[in-house]
């Protein structure tokens, strides 16, 4: 209790992810691999495409064959044959000839470009007139130009969207290595917390922030586990922390992080085997008295009960934590989007402050509108489409100053 409050900077808290260990490996169906991370690298095992084929419906040529080919002068080419879909052709196309082919279709041998159908016009079935030349390789992809055997295709650590998915398809993986996803525990505190399922008596909130954790936790890849509310007693805090702590592989506390007589996430904390608080007190606002602790390679925290604080905590500290254990090579939480400032905002030095904010964009150029309010006002978030830092060196910024703000 002695380092009580002794803050830590947000760029110290942000280099203690290392400490965390990752989530196992696990194999899933390829049909199930969207929004998960990738736990192996993936090489080409074949050249893909397989075979050079045709990217538009026309004639397969030798390039040659079309040089200086114009409506005033087209080129005559005899048509040799037909490219049949899925098919290797049994023919070779040879100078001042061509072969009809359709997009995807396989070239024959002897030719190195594909012709625009609507660039040509048919004199009779074996004959062709060609109104514009096409250089060598046109309207072709070239066997293993997209990827050539051995070829490294997707490192460990990528999360996995539809053009992945449908790179491993092309590969043939019917199953994939991924990371599991981490299992977060959430528990609400505070005497004045009720179920939403209740009418708050005067005095009393319901419990906004287990559902919007829990949704925030989802965003960046976790499985949520709430675990209700507690109330302000240290034994029934320590009961509730030490159930989850069995079940998860990080916790989530919401209130009970400040300083107070009845705050007892510290102590409770404390009680767990091999329990270390790394962090009491991070040098920003909202979010101050957050608590970090490490017990068995897993993260606990200790957020702020303000709704709006929780979340801002949660995006710019806790996420790029969860996004780490999850495997995610580069947190989504660092990516941010460039703006400019739509008016003055003023700040305090000696911590970073956090402002949401309203993006909108004028003349292409994406402003950045600040959303001022105390922090127990959910409004302001439901208003925000983001986050912006003023640096803790900062006395404020000007209107236009450069913003880096994380979406929301």
């Amino acid at each position: 209790m002695k380092d009580f409050f002794k803050v830590n900077s947000p760029e110290a808290v942000a280099a203690l992810r290392t400490r965390f260990r990752r989530m196992a490996a696990e194999s899933v169906p390829l049909a199930e691999t969207r929004g998960r991370i990738l736990a192996q690298d993936i090489a080409a095992d074949i050249d893909l495409p397989a075979f050079t084929r045709a990217t538009m419906d026309g004639f397969a040529v030798r390039a040659a064959s079309t040089f200086g080919a114009s409506e005033g002068n087209p080129a005559y080419l005899e048509v040799a044959g037909a490219v049949s879909m899925g098919e290797v052709p049994d023919f070779t196309v040879a100078a001042g000839q061509a072969a009809r082919i359709s997009t995807g279709g396989m070239l024959p041998e002897g030719a190195d470009a594909v012709v625009m159908i609507e660039h040509t016009a048919a004199i009779d079935d074996t004959m062709i007139e060609v109104y514009r030349s096409v250089a060598p390789g046109g309207h072709v992809i070239h066997a293993g130009e997209d990827f050539s055997r051995g070829q490294p295709a997707l490192p460990a650590g990528r999360r996995l969207r539809a053009q992945e998915t449908g790179l491993l398809a092309a590969f043939g993986k019917t199953r994939v290595q991924v990371f599991k996803r981490p299992e977060v525990a959430i528990i609400s505190t505070g005497d004045e917390v009720v179920p939403v399922t209740e009418v708050p008596d005067a005095g009393k909130i319901r419990d906004i922030n287990s559902y919007t954790l829990a949704a925030m936790v989802q965003a960046a890849g976790g499985t949520p586990h709430t675990y209700g509310i507690v109330a302000d007693s240290y034994e029934d805090l320590r009961e509730r922390i030490s159930r989850a702590f069995a079940k998860c592989d990080m916790l989530l506390i919401s209130g009970g992080s400040s300083v107070g007589m009845r705050d007892f996430s510290i102590q409770a904390l404390s009680s767990l085997p091999h329990c270390r608080i790394l962090v009491h007190g991070i040098s920003i606002s909202p979010g101050k008295p957050t608590i970090l602790a490490e017990a068995e390679g897993r993260a606990l925290w200790g957020l702020p009960g303000h709704v709006t604080s929780a979340m801002v905590v949660f995006q710019v500290i806790v996420r790029p934590f969860i996004e780490h254990v999850a495997g995610l090579d580069r947190p989504a939480a660092t990516r941010k989007l460039p703006a400019r400032l739509s008016r003055n905002l003023a700040s305090a030095q000696g911590r970073t402050d956090y402002v949401r904010v309203r993006l909108t964009e004028k003349d292409g150029v994406l402003w950045a509108d600040p959303i001022l309010g105390k922090s127990g006002l959910i409004n302001t978030m439901v208003q925000a489409d983001g986050i912006i830092a003023i640096d803790v060196n900062s006395e404020g910024l000007d209107q236009g100053a450069a913003v880096a703000v994380w979406p929301l």
